[in-house]
């Protein structure tokens, strides 16, 4: 298989580490419409069930934690960020994971899927653009959004009107392609150095 045509490693990036949380909802969707595509391999980061602490210090319990994430995100092509809205921004803890690694995010492509109330998450999306540029990442234009993300779901975690999540989606997820292959291909050519 070429560099152009092979799949891509893909991190699905969890945000929510809150008790009852509704992401691994949204979570278990999106996660079937990244293994429906031959072009991406999904891998799972999940913050909940990641112990790093918040005082940046290079302590054994942080190292064990970052041992378990950081090849992860490493050996990404790409990156999938699902984010609730927590106080119109992202979780504390997606922050905390997110500033713990600066390397493993550059020069990568980054899709936003948020969930939330009225806002469906789109403030906690804009937040994430401008630290992912920061960390030299580069956000697709398109989300996927769910607005009243409860009701969006049935009690079986099934969509009740898949239709425009779907079709989101793979606009989200081709776009995240494109970019995936387009920088892989040019860091194989020139390393990313800025």
């Amino acid at each position: 298989m070429t560099t152009q045509t092979a799949p891509l490693h893909v991190t699905l990036l969890v945000g929510s580490n809150r008790h009852g949380r509704f992401g691994p909802v949204v979570a278990d969707w999106l996660l079937a419409r990244l293994r429906d595509r031959d072009d991406l391999v999904p891998e799972v980061v999940d913050v909940a069930e990641t112990a790093l602490p918040t005082d940046f210090a290079r302590t054994p319990e942080a190292a064990a934690a970052l041992a378990d994430v950081t090849p992860k995100l490493a050996r990404a092509d790409a990156f999938v960020v699902l984010t609730p809205e927590y106080n119109h921004s992202f979780p504390a803890g997606l922050k905390n994971l997110i500033d713990w690694h600066y390397a493993e995010w550059r020069a990568k492509p980054v899709g936003l899927v948020s969930y939330g109330g009225v806002s469906g998450g789109l403030r906690a999306v804009e937040h994430l653009r401008q630290v992912f540029a920061e960390l030299h990442a580069v956000t697709v234009r398109d989300t996927v959004s769910f607005h009243n993300a409860g009701a969006a779901f049935d009690d079986a975690g099934t969509l009740r009107d898949p239709a425009g999540p779907d079709a989101a989606a793979k606009t989200l997820l081709d776009q995240l392609v494109w970019w995936g292959q387009a920088l892989r291909e040019a860091k194989e050519r020139r390393p990313y150095d800025a």
